[in-house]
Formats: C-alpha cells, sequence, structure tokens
C-alpha cells in the first residue's frame, strides 16, 4: 500500500477502527489508491455521519422530545 494512503488511513481512529472491519478495503485501496474518496464515502455510511443519516437522528431526537413532552402534559392534566 502507498505511503500517502497509509497516512490518510492512519490520520484518525475512526478510518482506522473502519478498514480492520471492513478489510476489503485494505486490498481495494492497495490496488486502486486512487479510491480515497469511496472509502471515506463508505466509512461516513457505515457510520452513518452522512447529512441524511445526521439529519435523520436530529429528527428522531425531536420526536422524543416532543412525545416527552405530550407525556408530561397528559400527566399534569390527569391531576
Amino acid at each position: 500500500m502507498r505511503k500517502e494512503v497509509q497516512e490518510f488511513i492512519s490520520a484518525t481512529e475512526e478510518r482506522k477502527r473502519f478498514i480492520r472491519e471492513q478489510p476489503i478495503w485494505y486490498r481495494r485501496l492497495s490496488r486502486k489508491p486512487d479510491d480515497l474518496s469511496s472509502f471515506q464515502l463508505e466509512m461516513m455510511n457505515f457510520y452513518e455521519k452522512t447529512i441524511p443519516h445526521r439529519v435523520n437522528q436530529f429528527t428522531s431526537g425531536i420526536q422524543m422530545a416532543q412525545m416527552m413532552m405530550q407525556m408530561f402534559q397528559a400527566m399534569r392534566t390527569k391531576d
């Protein structure tokens, strides 16, 4: 594997962990070192760090908060 690819991977702990969990990427980057952008995108999808994933997580958090507020209001009106 090229030195710059190794440096790219070892730059963050998340990339190291991903390549250990998905060893096919080690072989793929050894053969095609220009695939770093695909590697990065696949890693972000794997760890759910893309913008759509974050929006979904944010929306879920808001829905949970709304449900809690409704529960508190329902408990309050019973008393």
